[in-house]
């Protein structure tokens, strides 16, 4: 065989021209168009990270990353309130004792916890002389002009106050009742002499009121360890 053989136009093949007449053609355009295609997609990509497109051409832009800092930082959790389960056992107590809303005691139970932690007082102590000066009744009012939960006389401590009628709010009554309380209590040097400072008998060597406030106190604390210790 020469090299002029070797070098010749191949022959088709009868299915090769059986091929082209079914329309192979057609197919082969087809699969050119996808080729198309891919190049077309593989510059899009191109132009998306950065590589400039040709001119006249919109660039396709990647959408960016969120900040690191967003990434890692975590939501925030809403801290538990302090105190939040012995509110909770405290409220029960006093909702069963009085016969009261559960919802409207819870209300004043964490305001006299507030108080408490501000004034430097026990809430249960708070707590006690409001059971013994209204029995939870916000719009109490004793003939000699003492109101609310704590029975507070207004015209007595106008300076702990910004008005009259906020006294019968019971968080202001509570936050003020503390307040009183607390300066009795350093005036009479001893818990149960300002208790009975606060009650103004503090004549009464019986020392009645005192014991009332502390037994209410005690019955309180007795929920409290009884509910804890089932925990």
């Amino acid at each position: 065989m020469t090299t002029k053989a070797l070098l010749g136009k191949p022959r088709k093949s009868g299915s090769a021209e059986n091929w082209n007449r079914s329309g192979g053609g057609s197919v082969a355009a087809i699969l050119g168009l996808g080729l198309a295609s891919l190049l077309a997609s593989s510059e899009v990509q191109h132009t998306a990270i950065g590589v400039a497109a040709s001119p006249g051409r919109i660039p396709v832009v990647a959408p960016s990353a969120p900040p690191v800092e967003l990434l890692e930082a975590a939501p925030a959790r809403e801290t538990a309130t302090p105190h939040a389960r012995d509110i909770e056992i405290v409220t029960g107590s006093v909702a069963r004792r009085f016969r009261v809303s559960s919802e409207a005691t819870r209300r004043l139970v964490a305001a006299a916890y507030e108080a408490g932690a501000r004034s430097g007082l026990d809430p249960l102590l708070i707590l006690a002389v409001i059971a013994v000066e209204s029995r939870f009744n916000p719009i109490a009012q004793s003939d000699g002009g003492a109101v609310g939960l704590m029975q507070v006389i207004p015209h007595y401590h106008a300076d702990k106050f910004d008005t009259a009628d906020s006294v019968l709010d019971p968080e202001t009554n509570i936050r003020l009742g503390a307040r009183v309380l607390k300066d009795y209590i350093k005036r009479g040097g001893t818990e149960v002499a300002g208790l009975q400072l606060y009650n103004g008998a503090l004549a009464d060597e019986d020392n009645s009121y005192a014991n009332r406030v502390l037994a209410e106190k005690q019955r309180l604390q007795d929920a409290l360890r009884h509910e804890r210790s089932r925990a």
